[in-house]
């Protein structure tokens, strides 16, 4: 589904260019979950722009569905650490706020925004605005709004670190069970191991910058998962990857 072959993405500067990812290889397959993990500044970030056609790569190709990424695509939807819902709009608002954007009939889309908002635990939630809600809420309303329009590709930059451990730890549950439901692909960057363990079929752990894949582990432990000691042994392995010099400054 997803393609990213040698792919480098350097960032001029006045002191001189930043090269934040040099080289990277992937390929993420149809319905597959994939974390990406390392150190601040290594191009988690960038990598996850590159795919959503945000930014361009300096060299190499990105490629989704078998077609080259040379914007933002429809079919592909981004979810940021922060909900950013419009503080005006309702909740269901919110979550239709995509189909208005492409155009397409909200009418038809009623169903599938209550059945989302009812699988992320928000029915009875559909006429609140923002500000009544807690942040956790207002996360779930963002994933609704991510997975609206159906999206083959979802990515999501941190989408729980603003959050506090109990409520990051109920969301990364809700998600989970959320992917058992849809079958969407998904590219997840996470500070968090715990996370990547839970939610992902690959870990793919980046070295510091500039960014390259240093390896991808296959968390081999069927769903649903809970932290335990299955899972605590991937994480031990992902954190002795991680223990490295960083270096540069992050971007």
């Amino acid at each position: 589904m997803i393609e990213v072959s040698g792919v480098s993405r350097v960032f001029p500067g006045r002191s001189g260019a930043v090269t934040a990812l040099q080289g990277i290889d992937l390929r993420v397959r149809e319905h597959e979950s994939v974390a990406v993990i390392g150190r601040s500044g290594c191009g988690k970030s960038t990598l996850l722009r590159l795919i959503a056609g945000l930014i361009p790569a300096t060299g190499g190709q990105v490629r989704v569905a078998g077609e080259p990424v040379t914007g933002p695509r429809p079919d592909v939807s981004l979810m940021f650490q922060r909900p950013a819902l419009l503080p005006w709009r309702t909740v269901l608002g919110n979550v239709l706020l995509p189909v208005e954007f492409l155009g397409r009939s909200k009418a038809a889309h009623l169903d599938r925004a209550r059945e989302l908002l009812n699988l992320a635990g928000l029915e009875g939630f559909e006429r609140r605005l923002p500000h009544e809600l807690s942040g956790g809420m207002q996360q779930r309303v963002a994933l609704c709004r991510s997975l609206i329009c159906e999206p083959k590709v979802m990515l999501m930059d941190e989408p729980f670190s603003a959050l506090d451990a109990l409520t990051r730890e109920e969301l990364s549950a809700e998600l989970q069970r959320i992917q058992l439901e849809n079958t969407t692909t998904t590219v997840l960057v996470t500070h968090s191991i715990e996370e990547a363990v839970l939610l992902a079929d690959r870990v793919v752990v980046l070295s510091a910058r500039p960014g390259r894949v240093r390896k991808i582990v296959e968390i081999d432990v069927p769903r649903p998962r809970s932290l335990g000691e299955r899972l605590a042994g991937y994480g031990a392995e992902l954190r002795s990857l991680l223990v490295e010099r960083t270096r540069g400054s992050a971007r």
